[in-house]
């Protein structure tokens, strides 16, 4: 019969998936308007001055990472 090589040690816990927070951009020269990702011609919509994404879409925070338009806010 096969023995444990340390009966005492703990399981480790499994980590719980981190749920996507919402990123806030604030457009810097239009309240409204639609913006096409270049790689996927995907859209986003600016409404009242600010796009929001989900941290996860690492293309759309890329592209608005990159534009000089967009300030990400602080929330």
């Amino acid at each position: 019969m096969a023995k444990l090589e340390n009966p005492t040690a703990e399981v480790p816990a499994v980590a719980e998936p981190v749920p996507d927070r919402q990123l806030t951009f604030s457009d810097q020269v239009y309240t409204s308007r639609t913006l096409i990702i270049p790689e996927n011609g995907r859209t986003l919509s600016v409404a009242k001055g600010v796009v929001q994404v989900l941290s996860s879409d690492t293309q759309a925070v890329s592209f608005l990472r990159a534009n000089p338009e967009f300030q990400p806010l602080r929330e």
